[in-house]
C-alpha cells in the first residue's frame, strides 16, 4: 500500500468509527443509568431504542444555532472544534490490535505507528483540550459559564506485557491506582465534572452553546472517557493480549484470525473499562473543589512519588525478568499506604446531646 493512501484510509477509519462508538456510547450509558436507578431508559425510538442517537443527532443538526450578542464570535466558534479536535488527534498513536497481514508483509493497526513518544503525545495533545473550557466560558461572556469553567512506544508496552505475560497492574498497582483516578479527573466527568456541575442549573462553560457546538462537547467528553479507557487497557491490562486466546506473535507468523482476536480483545476490555467509569458516574457524588485539590496534593502526589521510588529500587537492584519480586513489592507499598491512612484517620466521636430536655405535659 503506498506511502500516503495508508495513513489516509486508516485515519478514516479512526473517525468514522469513533463517531458511532461516541454515538451508541450515550445509549448504552443512558441504559446503565436506567438500571442503576431501576428505569427503562430509551425504548422508543427503534427497537429498544436502537435508533435513539440518530434522532439524537438529527436534533443535534436542526436545532437552531444561538450566538450571544456580547460573545466573542471567532473564539465562540473556536473553543467546541479546539477541544473536539484534541479529543481526536490523541487517538493517532493508540494501537487498535496488533498487526494485520497484508500482500505479503503486515499493516500496523495504528495510525501513526512507532512513535517513540506516544504516550508523552497524548498526554500532551490531551492537555491542550483545556483550553477549549477556558474559551468557551470566556468567548461567551457569561459569567456563570466562566465560574465553573521503560518506553513511551505503545506497542512496546502492549509487546513487553504480552512477552512477559504479566499485566502491569499486578506489577505496578500504585501507578494504576493513581493513574485510573487522574485519568477519570481528566475526562471530566463525574465525580469530577467541576468544570460542568452536571445536576445544577447552569451547565457551565457551555452554558450558551446550543446545536451542534454544545454536541462537540459533548462528543469530546465521551472521547476523552474512550482514551482514558483504552490507556489504561494498554498501560495496566495487556492491550491486546490475553493467555491462550490473544497471546504475543511475531511479525512473520502474524494471521489474519490473530489479528481478528486481538482486535476483539481489545475492543473487550476497552468496553469493560468505558462500564466501569459509567457504574462510578452514576454511583458516586460530585467531590467539591477542595476535597478535589486535597486529595490530588495529599493523595495523588505523594503516592505518585512512593511509586516512582519503588520503581527506581527495582530498576536499580532487581533483574529486569524477576517480575514475582517487583509484583510483591508494589502490593507491599500498597499494602502500607492502606495501613498508614487507616492509622493517621482521626477517630469520629459522637457529637454531645445538646438537645433541650422535653417538658411533660
Amino acid at each position: 500500500m503506498s506511502s500516503w493512501l495508508e495513513p489516509l484510509i486508516k485515519t478514516g477509519l479512526v473517525v468514522a468509527i469513533l463517531n458511532g462508538a461516541v454515538a451508541y456510547l450515550v445509549l448504552v450509558e443512558r441504559k446503565v443509568a436506567a438500571y442503576i436507578q431501576d428505569r427503562l431508559g430509551p425504548n422508543r425510538v427503534g427497537p429498544w431504542g436502537l435508533l435513539q442517537p440518530l434522532a439524537d443527532g438529527a436534533k443535534f443538526i436542526f436545532k437552531e444555532e444561538i450566538i450571544p450578542a456580547g460573545a466573542d464570535k471567532v473564539l465562540f466558534l473556536i473553543a467546541p472544534v479546539l477541544i473536539l479536535a484534541t479529543a481526536m488527534v490523541t487517538f493517532a498513536t493508540i494501537p487498535f490490535g496488533n498487526l494485520i497481514p497484508w500482500k505479503g508483509g503486515t499493516i500496523t493497526l495504528t495510525a501513526a505507528p512507532n512513535m517513540d513518544i506516544g504516550l508523552l503525545f497524548v498526554f500532551a495533545i490531551g492537555s491542550l483540550g483545556v483550553y477549549g473550557v477556558v474559551l468557551g466560558g470566556w468567548a461567551s461572556n457569561n459569567k456563570y459559564s466562566f465560574l465553573f469553567s521503560g518506553s513511551l512506544n505503545m506497542e512496546t508496552i502492549i509487546a513487553r506485557q504480552a512477552q512477559t505475560g504479566w499485566w502491569w497492574f499486578a506489577v505496578q498497582p500504585l501507578a494504576f491506582g493513581v493513574f485510573l483516578v487522574s485519568g477519570c479527573a481528566e475526562s471530566t466527568r463525574l465525580p469530577f465534572d467541576l468544570p460542568e456541575c452536571e445536576q445544577e442549573l447552569v451547565g457551565g462553560y457551555h452554558t450558551e452553546y446550543t446545536a451542534m457546538k454544545f454536541g462537540m462537547f459533548a462528543f469530546a467528553e465521551y472521547l476523552h472517557m474512550i482514551t482514558v479507557a483504552v490507556l489504561t487497557v494498554i498501560l495496566f491490562f495487556g492491550g491486546w493480549h490475553f493467555w491462550g486466546i490473544a497471546p504475543y506473535t511475531a511479525p512473520e507468523n502474524v494471521t489474519w484470525l490473530g489479528a481478528v482476536m486481538h482486535i476483539v480483545v481489545l475492543t473487550v476490555k476497552t468496553l469493560m473499562m468505558i462500564f466501569f467509569f459509567m457504574w462510578i458516574r452514576w454511583s458516586w457524588p460530585r467531590f467539591r473543589y477542595d476535597q478535589l485539590m486535597s486529595m490530588a496534593w495529599k493523595t495523588m502526589i505523594p503516592l505518585g512519588v512512593l511509586n516512582l521510588l519503588v520503581c527506581a529500587v527495582c530498576q536499580e537492584f532487581l533483574d529486569p525478568a524477576d517480575m514475582l519480586t517487583r509484583c510483591v513489592l508494589g502490593w507491599l507499598a500498597v499494602g502500607g499506604c492502606v495501613l498508614y491512612a487507616a492509622m493517621s484517620a482521626a477517630p469520629q466521636g459522637r457529637a454531645a446531646d445538646v438537645s433541650p430536655p422535653v417538658r411533660p405535659l
